[in-house]
């Protein structure tokens, strides 16, 4: 017997997004990406700017990728990171509608 959900796929997806948000440290590399540079930055570049070690800036780049927020590009040896469009106008979008009057 499966268990039925009653939760619907915008509020599962609203749910990964707010994860994703959970942490300042992730919500400033978004901050960063999406206002900071031109278009993406390089893993290098935001281990400069925040004072955590590289394997937890890492796990949070993850999280962000998971979620969809961003994606990475490998070019050995960097890897470069910019927003997902397309997912960030979705989280915005589904984030509006939620928070409405």
């Amino acid at each position: 017997m499966t268990k039925t959900t009653i939760y619907t796929e915008d509020q599962q997806q609203i749910a990964r997004f707010a994860k994703a948000l959970s942490h300042p440290v992730r919500v400033y590399i978004l901050d960063y990406i999406a206002n900071h540079t031109k278009t993406c930055c390089y893993s290098g570049d935001l281990h400069e700017l925040l004072d955590i070690a590289r394997s937890t800036l890492s796990e949070h780049l993850n999280e962000l990728k998971k979620a969809g927020l961003i994606q990475g590009e490998i070019n050995p040896p960097y890897i470069k990171y910019c927003i997902n469009r397309e997912n960030w106008a979705i989280a915005k979008a589904m984030f509006g509608k939620f928070f409405e009057d």
